[in-house]
Formats: C-alpha cells, sequence, structure tokens
C-alpha cells in the first residue's frame, strides 16, 4: 500500500519503434493494412464457423474461440501503436498502461491455455477415436474455455499487481511501443530483481511448461499414425501441422520475452511485432488456407451471400 501512495508517474512517455517519419509512414500502412486484415480474417471464421452447422464441433469451437483471442489480443496494442506512428510525441496515462498490460496477459495467456487445449482435443481425436464423442462433448468443450479464461485472468491479476505495487517516482520513458512488464517495472524506484524473477517463474514457467506438454502430445500423435490409414494419416497431419505452426509462431516469442529476467529492449520490440502484429493474422491464413473444409464452408456461405448482398 506505501508503494502505491509514493507512485508519482501520471503517464509514460514510448520511445516506438523508430525516429524516422519515413519508416513510421511505411509501418503505418503495413500495420494498418495488417491490422484490417487480422480484424477481417478472424471474424470472417467466427461467421464461418456460427453459420456452417457441420462445423459444430470441439475443433472448430475452440478455432472461433481462438479468431476471438487473436482479435482481443490484436486491439490491446496495435491500435495504439498505430496512433503512435503518427504522433511525435507517444503518451499514455498510467492507468491506461496498467489497463493495456492487464488485457495483454489476460488474452495471451487465454490464447496459450487455448493452443494447448487444441492440442488435447487433437490428440483424443487421434489417438482414442472411440472415446472421443464422450471425452469431448459441448458441455467438456464449454468447461475447459470457462477454465482458460479463468487461468488467463488469475495470471494476469497476478502480473498486474507485481507492476502496481512497485513505486514509480522519476523516469517515465518506455523503450517499446506498448505497456509490458518487463520495460515498466525498469522505470521502478526500487530493485526490481525480485519482480523480474517472479515474472520469470509465471509467464516463463506457463508459456515454457504449456509448449513442453504441446510436443510432448504432438510427438505421441506422430507415434501413433503409423497405424492410421494413408488417407488417415494425411488428413491428421494436415491438421495438426498447421496447428503446430501457429503454435511455433506463438510460443516462440513468448518464450523468448518472458523467460530473462534482464532483456535487451530493442530486439524484444522486433520479436514482439511479431506476436502481437503478424501472428494474430498468421492463424486465420493458416488455417483457411490449409483447411479444405473452411475453404469448403466459406465458398457455400458466399453463395447464400451471407457475407456479400
Amino acid at each position: 500500500m506505501d508503494a502505491l501512495n509514493q507512485t508519482r508517474v501520471t503517464e509514460f512517455v514510448f520511445l516506438g519503434l523508430t525516429d524516422n517519419w519515413k519508416l513510421k509512414i511505411l509501418f503505418f500502412m503495413a500495420f494498418s493494412n495488417i491490422y484490417v486484415l487480422t480484424l477481417w480474417g478472424n471474424i470472417l471464421i467466427m461467421v464461418t464457423i456460427v453459420f456452417t452447422e457441420h462445423l459444430h464441433n470441439p475443433m472448430y469451437f475452440f478455432l472461433s474461440n481462438l479468431s476471438f483471442i487473436d482479435i482481443c489480443h490484436s486491439s490491446v496494442t496495435v491500435p495504439k501503436m498505430l496512433e503512435g506512428l503518427l504522433l511525435e510525441r507517444k503518451t499514455i496515462s498510467f492507468d491506461n498502461c496498467i489497463a493495456q498490460l492487464f488485457f495483454l496477459h489476460l488474452f495471451a495467456c487465454a490464447e496459450i491455455f487455448l493452443l494447448t487445449i487444441m492440442a488435447y482435443d487433437r490428440y483424443i481425436a487421434i489417438c482414442t477415436p472411440l472415446h472421443y464423442t464422450s471425452v469431448m462433448n459441448m458441455r467438456v468443450c464449454i468447461q475447459l474455455v470457462f477454465a482458460l479464461w479463468l487461468g488467463g485472468t488469475v495470471h494476469s491479476l497476478v502480473q498486474t499487481f507485481l507492476t502496481i505495487r512497485l513505486p514509480y517516482c522519476g523516469p517515465n520513458v518506455i523503450d517499446s511501443y506498448f505497456c509490458d512488464m518487463p520495460p515498466v517495472i525498469k522505470l521502478a524506484c526500487t530493485d526490481t530483481y525480485l519482480t523480474g524473477m517472479l515474472m520469470v517463474s509465471n509467464s516463463g514457467t506457463i508459456s515454457l511448461t504449456c509448449f513442453l506438454a504441446l510436443v510432448t502430445s504432438y510427438v505421441v500423435i506422430l507415434v501413433s499414425l503409423r497405424k492410421q490409414s494413408a488417407e488417415g494419416r494425411w488428413k491428421a497431419l494436415s491438421t495438426c501441422s498447421a496447428h503446430f505452426i501457429v503454435v511455433a509462431l506463438f510460443f516462440g516469442p513468448c518464450i523468448f520475452i518472458y523467460t530473462r529476467p534482464d532483456t535487451s529492449f530493442s530486439l524484444d520490440k522486433v520479436v514482439s511485432v511479431f506476436y502481437t502484429v503478424v501472428t494474430p493474422l498468421l492463424n486465420p491464413l493458416i488455417y483457411s488456407l490449409r483447411n479444405e473444409e473452411i475453404k469448403s464452408a466459406i465458398k457455400h456461405l458466399r453463395q447464400r451471400r451471407v457475407f456479400f448482398s
């Protein structure tokens, strides 16, 4: 409580991605287009799944939730980044910074848990297909989604508490384009080594543990595919490879950023752009381009003029 009373900083100033105006305009055009495509692509997947009855199964239920999380995750950072690219002085209030940090970790952690659940879903479907409908019924799916949001909320509250308990009484320049725990706690007027280690033990452990669980599940799946027919093996490999690409693209940057207590923010900014801006766009592209059911459903809905009048 004393630390909170010592807080004097009322706003933070972002250094942003670059000071070069030509690069700023280039980045603004590129990232604004990526953001629009991210929103459009993920909404397209959600609408397609909702309006296509034969896609009402656990795999696509989780996929629609992934699209929703990608929209939210991208929207936490990208609009503020785009605004910063057009302004000379990029600021954010202390309260808004903490809110951004909270929602960033909420949606990132929710996505980590969801990708882990999706791997478990594929494990059950491929390794124990006869028990799939009884194990992964809709009630279980809803409970798993509720659990991932609960887990993400608890994780985010812990990260937020670790950040706001520190006194901020002087420096207010953040070497980034959004508020995240590593660059923010560096501005605290006290030793942050213990807080940094707690961050690693929280975010880093979650990212690394879930990633290892995912890799293990895919190894088991690959081993079990030897017993499948050629057609079944190809279908399973197609689905799992798309999922694993998404996993690698998302977990790689998270593990890189949150498993190191001392960070290089210049390098972290490049990595952060990838997982906050690019990955939410790649998810719908990977799933739609590699999934014949999704492509067929989109084509059918276009013929029904669900998307276009």
